[in-house]
């Protein structure tokens, strides 16, 4: 593209795998949301959510609650109507499979 835009937020799954682009999110003073286990390192993250990282089950439930959040702070999901988007669109699949 033509036109480069810093990014607003950076959301991570796990801090400790995540710590190059944390670092560099620091530097840039970029806030950074992060899914944090019992045994993860808090430097650099400014909101840690205290979640299971580890199952890819667990990150799909937190990635699809954090999306329906999204549209419901955006207005475009009222809280009151189900969302239609099932969980299992969120989960990690191997294309060869």
């Amino acid at each position: 593209t033509t036109k480069y835009l810093e990014p607003r937020l950076l959301i991570v799954t796990d801090p400790r795998t995540d710590s190059q682009a944390l670092k560099e999110a620091s530097y840039a003073n970029i806030p950074v949301l992060a899914l944090c286990d019992t045994d993860s390192p808090l430097e650099n993250v400014d909101i840690a959510i205290p979640a299971n990282n580890k199952g890819k089950e667990s990150i799909a439930l937190l990635y699809w609650l954090l999306a329906r959040e999204v549209q419901y702070l955006r207005g475009t999901l009222n809280r009151a109507a189900p969302w239609d988007i099932m969980v299992d669109s969120f989960f990690w699949r191997d294309p060869e499979e």
